[in-house]
């Protein structure tokens, strides 16, 4: 046998053993101290993983001073032993390769490195991925945890309150919730509904904040118009102000006894149910979502604008060119060609512009039809309803669940069909 496989074999058998072949003294002696910590907590991870796949079997009694298993406990304990075994699985399969490539080395006459050279070596050849371990680490259990833990809930029948740990134990029901969002007249009636709405919602958003902002950057950058910077200031003052504060204001101003009824009132005219006709509500979300996000894409386009070179308008208008033609055939390609990655984000963003639905609206007027839910309810104003509120912990992991493939799809669609991110020259 050679070497090199027989070096590779002592590591399969047992972390280390291939560098101790190797005359590696600490290298191996540090995968060997990892494969005994391995089999130390073996115990742990057996314990991780019966949790992972019962969620518990025995339940709280409190009055024969039974604690029980805590579902939710024990299911983030599962997660957790299964990525620790996935990072041990890397580290056993670095274990044996390092083993395999060294005795080749030394199979080529080489001589085996120190703990030093392979430090220095590690360092100079692999500095990336030395630098980027730590941080994938941290993803893995404080980003990639979490949304496994998100994803898991959706196939369990987890509630308040009659499925609350450590009460009641949580069972595995696989996909039951998910054809239980359509099956079920309610919560199907309340996702097409409300998701209807999000997706109208979130092309309103995006496309009036846009265009607005786009009105705005050409006519502040038409010749003539004197200013331009206080102009400029004055439109961006809406966006300076925090979102927050800006949607409080808005919500008093549009109430029913808010200043603009009493101002019609002075008028002669009658109070306008602003927030609680379902009509009126979601026109009211588009106007102050564009007073908002309008001086965003002005400001942004203005500098697009005045990177555009005068000769092709000049060129344009040696060739008779009207003033709307410039703009379709000049100005509107070039600004979407360089924006249309920010618009696709913006619709991205729209789509989970939770602050806007539940500071103006929170959702409202309320909708008998919905199961928790109101007329201007987005997804993700719904989910938040469905767990802080109504402890449907099953139901909204579920809705997310969709909400994410939506997102994802239709964002990965449209942006790897724009001009910007093909790199095609426009010119």
């Amino acid at each position: 046998m050679k070497r090199a496989n027989k070096a590779a074999l002592l590591s399969v058998l047992f972390m280390g053993l291939g560098q101790q072949y190797n005359k590696e003294r600490i290298k191996g002696l540090i995968f060997s101290f990892i494969n005994v910590m391995i089999l130390v907590n073996i115990p742990n991870f057996s314990h991780a993983l019966w949790g992972l796949f019962t969620l518990g079997e025995t339940q709280q009694n409190i009055a024969a001073g039974v604690a029980g298993d805590h579902s939710i406990f024990l299911l983030i304990e599962g997660i957790i032993g299964v990525l620790v075994i996935f990072v041990l699985l890397i580290v056993y399969i670095l274990n044996i390769l390092d083993a395999y490539r060294t005795a080749l080395y030394i199979e080529k006459g080489g001589k085996p490195k120190t703990i030093i050279q392979t430090i220095k070596t590690a360092w100079s050849k692999y500095f990336p991925y030395v630098v980027l371990s730590p941080a994938l680490v941290f993803i893995l259990f404080l980003t990639v945890l979490p949304l496994i833990f998100s994803i898991a809930i959706a196939f369990t029948n987890y509630s308040s309150p009659f499925r609350l740990p450590p009460r009641s134990l949580i069972d595995w029901v696989g996909f039951e919730n998910f054809i239980n969002l359509f099956r079920m007249e309610i919560w199907g009636r309340t996702f097409i509904g409300v998701g209807t709405w999000t997706v109208i919602w979130a092309i309103l958003a995006s496309s009036t904040t846009y265009i607005t902002g786009l009105l705005l950057a050409v006519i502040i950058n038409i010749k003539g118009i004197r200013f331009k910077k206080l102009w400029r200031s004055i439109y961006i003052l809406p966006f300076a102000v925090p979102g927050f504060i800006s949607l409080l204001i808005m919500r008093l101003l549009f109430t029913g006894l808010g200043p603009i009824n009493s101002f019609l009132l002075s008028l002669g005219l009658e109070r306008v149910p602003w927030l609680t006709d379902p009509f009126l509500a979601k026109v009211v979300l588009v106007l102050v979502n564009i007073w908002l996000g309008a001086p965003y894409f002005m400001a942004l386009m203005s500098g697009v604008l005045t990177n555009i070179s005068s000769e092709l308008y000049e060129a344009a208008a040696i060739d008779g060119a009207t003033g709307v033609q410039k703009f379709t055939k000049i100005t509107l390609p070039l600004v979407l060609h360089a924006t249309m990655p920010l618009l696709i984000l913006s619709f991205t963003f729209n789509f989970n512009n939770f602050m806007m639905i539940y500071v103006l609206t929170d959702g409202g007027p309320a909708n008998v039809a919905y199961q928790y839910a109101g007329h201007t309810d987005i997804l993700i104003s719904w989910i938040y309803s469905l767990t802080l509120e109504q402890g449907q912990f099953h139901m909204a992991s579920v809705v997310s669940i969709i909400l994410f493939i939506l997102i994802a799809t239709a964002s990965a669609i449209t942006f790897s069909r724009t001009k910007s991110f093909q790199e095609e020259d426009m010119m």
